[in-house]
């Protein structure tokens, strides 16, 4: 499609580019981003070697990115919003880059982290902005296809970054695991800026009169307050002590401060009125709600596979890499359902598959083996590929063209406090229906009883889910 196509949907003015290299960047951004988190996972062990580090050290690494993720993306939206999308994901991504840069130099942890931190404000801006210009360059008609594109890259990052990072790391060491970043984002910058539509002149006008009006209160008020609320679900591996109980008692009262800031600076970063529209603010409880539950694919799945299943290290990397593989092959096509059946039927169909899928889990007998857990992961990632492409159509299309990097930031927050979120309850869940204190030394049969009792949790949340996305279909069908 060229540029003609472009105008005539209602897109901002490409001279310069196509609607297949604009998609192509964003692809290659969101790759990039998730790539970035399950990347460094794998070389764990090794940079703990290298710096002779605990394994509570080197944990910084990935918590360093996923932190700075978390707590600026909804600012990164808004800034987007404000200096412009194309302007401000060019310098996110030329940061990601440099930042990879700097951590395959680093010479002490601090020094990784600290860059590991950088990477993870570049991946902010990335993440918050790609959902932003689906919506600026991509026709009404083919939206929830191109959601469906970002949902495959995603995954494809996701589901290759382990084992694309055990070989780098046994051919060449640690130090690539960020090497690899370098070329891939020296690309993604060229064909963004080759392809990516720039603001007209009277977007750019107005840009620049509201620029002094950026709500740096509300922005430092909610970065601290999600960051008290990701600390407070993450330090002491799920068990809540006295710090946790007043990290979470400082989240709560920065939550009451932050309303209270929006509600009377001139230019807030979060509208409140935003929250009024049911689909938007039902649509982003899901999205938590489901992530919550997916995260315990990631929390479960190694103990299950490696203890009850008694697979070897290779065999789990390879079980563990069938529901990513699941979601991204079905992206694509679960957006062009949503183009056909519209984007609220198909996200009751993903949740529907993440319930059964959940229910299987639970309910299946030990004799059925390793199938008995693959089959219903196909059927749950299947499901989620499809919630996830629909529900992100849902949110986006309601979006007003001056609030889309906001709303795109609030998409993606929403997903990463549930996966936070997930870590920690359903970590929680599966030690407690386990009932042992080690689960790395727990018996087959504890093992898969926590299982069973984190997806018999995990179905109750999605009917909840349900419950939710039932209520709000009628309407959601109205903005799409």
């Amino acid at each position: 499609m060229d540029t003609a196509v472009l105008a005539a949907s209602g897109a901002v003015e490409a001279p310069t580019g196509s609607l297949r290299g604009a998609l192509a960047a964003l692809s290659l951004s969101m790759l990039l981003s998730s790539l970035g988190t399950s990347i460094a996972n794998v070389g764990l062990p090794s940079m703990a070697h290298a710096f002779h580090a605990s394994f509570q050290g080197v944990q910084w690494i990935v918590l360093a990115y996923l932190l700075a993720i978390t707590t600026l993306i909804v600012s990164a939206g808004r800034l987007g919003d404000i200096l412009g999308s194309r302007r401000l994901l060019l310098a996110g991504l030329a940061l990601f880059t440099a930042a990879s840069v700097l951590c395959g130099l680093a010479n002490t942890l601090a020094q990784l982290i600290a860059a590991r931190a950088l990477q993870g404000v570049g991946a902010a801006v990335m993440m918050a902005l790609t959902h932003a210009f689906i919506s600026e360059t991509v026709p009404p008609a083919q939206t929830a296809r191109a959601m469906g594109l970002l949902g495959t890259m995603s995954a494809m990052g996701t589901a290759a970054g382990p084992s694309v990072g055990g070989l780098l790391i046994a051919w060449f060491g640690w130090r690539a695991l960020f090497a690899l970043n370098v070329p891939l984002g020296i690309a993604a910058l060229l064909l963004a800026h080759r392809y990516l539509p720039a603001r007209s002149t009277e977007d750019d006008r107005h840009a620049t009169a509201k620029r002094q009006r950026f709500d740096l209160a509300g922005t430092v008020l909610l970065a601290l307050t999600l960051a008290a609320y990701a600390l407070a679900v993450t330090i002491g591996r799920g068990h809540l002590g006295v710090l946790n109980a007043l990290l979470l008692a400082a989240a709560v009262c920065g939550i009451a401060l932050l309303v209270h800031v929006e509600s009377i600076v001139a230019s807030p970063l979060i509208q409140l009125a935003m929250f009024r529209d049911r689909v938007r603010r039902s649509s982003l409880a899901m999205n938590v709600l489901v992530s919550t539950v997916m995260m315990s694919t990631l929390v479960v799945g190694p103990f299950y596979l490696s203890r009850s299943l008694t697979l070897s290290a290779t065999s789990v990397g390879f079980a563990m890499s069938v529901g990513p593989i699941v979601t991204a092959v079905i992206g694509v096509p679960s957006g062009r359902l949503a183009d056909a059946i519209g984007a609220p039927r198909t996200t009751l169909l993903g949740l529907l598959g993440i319930a059964l899928g959940s229910l299987l889990l639970a309910i299946l007998p030990a004799n059925v083996g390793l199938p008995g857990y693959l089959v219903p992961i196909a059927i749950m990632t299947a499901g989620y590929g499809l919630f996830q492409t629909a529900n992100n159509t849902v949110v986006m299309s309601g979006a007003a063209a001056a609030l889309r990097g906001v709303t795109s930031g609030l998409l993606n927050l929403s997903r990463n406090l549930g996966l936070i979120t997930g870590a920690a309850v359903m970590g929680a869940v599966f030690a407690l229906a386990s009932r042992s204190d080690d689960l790395t030394r727990a018996h087959a049969a504890a093992v898969r009883a926590g299982m069973q009792g984190t997806y018999a949790v995990a179905a109750l949340v999605i009917v909840v889910a349900l419950t939710v996305g039932a209520r709000n279909h009628v309407v959601g069908a109205e903005h799409v």
